[in-house]
């Protein structure tokens, strides 16, 4: 239940948290960092605030550890009056200072956040030291300070933009989450390297979440994963025509993968999820929540989104310039790949994946049986490029007539099948990328259309 909360308790909560400040410097002397949340109104602490709070402690502990700072103490407290936390840090104030401004600057959300950094001698580091403007007006962009002390803006619109805020930004982090490690994955063989030939390992390890590890990696000077950055694009180019927000997409999905090959070495392991779950993110965050659980409607937007896209990336390319696999394939074959399985509306995995994963849910087979039979039903039913690519589009067509004979005995093969396969697999060098990534969209529609799946 909310509780509304008085002046006096308001001042007797700034009272007692000045006090255990002064204490924190006194033992360590050393800055310190106070986190609370600017709410308007009577009401401080909800649910959704403390969502909003709990990302904030979440961003602070990824730049300790981009910094590799330790916390020499760390403490949290939920009160009536709102959410506090406190940090002691080894280290230079104005250094402090730079990352957490960077986190109050980097999302809508961030403009919620109060991240006081106090020197050890009590005061603190102001934004001016650092060349930075002030704080800015939730509502107008103008200066805070000026909206606030003229009060050009009602507490009511304030708390309506507040929540607003709040609503949005836990949209867009369920959906990153949704896409994130942590979600159900199989117990694979190790033996292999992410790149190296295989059913088992090489591609349902990454369909599942071992491969959505190495996407965690924060967009160019923002302070948020790239899956929830594209759900925010969506977000905030819903009312726009469906193409502008995947045009708004392309830099963001550019700048990740340039990080994804800096982070492998030059290896492109993930370009195809980059690309396809971006996409679906931030279709999932252009619908209204309750929009969520229809998840043709979430791909119908995925559709609208790229609509020609495939013939605005061919346009012009000839036997004699295509430089890509993906363009050779197509100038063949006339083989579109993932383009134009996201310009359909990723029929594969609306009418293959999702309907036998859910089918095997149903039966009450674990994930790993019900992945194993969803990435097989896939791969039997569209396109690899990547099998094709490893071999020929005469060896892919034959795949796939050998796994309709298989999924014709049975829908879910059990771990020994699936092991045999991955066998073959590496034996004959093959590794259904593509496949892999429309699996992972199946669990993605997955986790964001089943009730339950999603925290609240």
């Amino acid at each position: 239940m909310e509780t509304t909360v008085s002046l006096v308790q308001m001042l007797d909560a700034r009272e007692r948290r000045v006090q255990h400040q002064q204490e924190l410097l006194a033992r360590y002397h050393k800055p310190l960092i106070c986190f609370t949340m600017n709410i308007c109104g009577p009401i401080k602490d909800s649910p959704l605030i403390r969502r909003g709070f709990a990302r904030g402690r979440q961003l602070l502990r990824q730049q300790f550890l981009r910094a590799k700072l330790t916390p020499l103490y760390q403490d949290a407290v939920r009160e009536v009056t709102g959410c506090e936390a406190f940090y002691v840090l080894d280290a230079d104030p104005l250094t402090i200072k730079k990352f957490t401004t960077d986190i109050e600057d980097a999302t809508p959300l961030g403009r919620l956040f109060d991240m006081d950094v106090i020197r050890p001698d009590g005061l603190k580091v102001d934004r001016e030291e650092l060349n930075l403007e002030g704080r800015r007006c939730l509502i107008c962009g103008g200066p805070a300070k000026v909206c606030s002390s003229r009060r050009i803006h009602t507490v009511a619109e304030l708390q309506e933009k507040t929540t607003e805020i709040l609503t949005e930004a836990r949209d867009a982090q369920d959906i990153a989450d949704a896409a994130r490690p942590g979600r159900p994955r199989p117990a694979l063989r190790s033996d292999h390297h992410p790149q190296s030939p295989a059913l088992w390992t090489g591609a349902t390890a990454e369909a599942t979440g071992t491969w959505m590890c190495s996407l965690s990696w924060t967009a160019p000077r923002r302070s948020t994963p790239y899956f929830e950055a594209c759900a925010r694009t969506g977000r905030e180019t819903a009312e726009q025509p469906a193409p502008e927000t995947f045009a708004a997409l392309r830099p963001l999905g550019c700048e990740a993968e340039g990080e994804m090959l800096d982070a492998t070495g030059g290896v492109n392991t993930h370009k195809g999820a980059v690309f396809s779950v971006g996409i679906v993110c931030a279709a999932l965050g252009r619908l209204d929540r309750s929009l969520w659980a229809d998840a043709a409607r979430v791909l119908a937007e995925v559709s609208a989104m790229t609509a020609g896209l495939t013939e605005k990336d061919f346009a012009g390319v000839t036997a004699e310039n295509a430089a890509t696999v993906g363009q050779k394939l197509y100038i063949r074959y006339g083989i579109t790949g993932v383009r134009g399985q996201v310009e359909a509306g990723l029929p594969a995995v609306l009418n293959v994946g999702l309907p036998v994963l859910e089918a095997g849910l149903a039966k009450g087979y674990d994930f790993d049986r019900v992945g194993g039979g969803a990435l097989l039903a896939i791969l039997a039913n569209s396109t690899d490029t990547n099998i094709i690519a490893r071999s020929s589009r005469e060896r892919q067509l034959a795949l796939t007539e050998e796994l309709k004979a298989l999924l014709a005995q049975t829908s879910y093969p059990d771990k020994d099948a699936l092991a045999a396969l991955d066998d073959r697999f590496i034996a004959e060098n093959l590794s259904p990328g593509g496949s892999a990534d429309l699996l992972a969209l199946t669990w993605l529609l997955h986790f964001v259309t089943t009730e339950g799946n999603i925290n609240e």
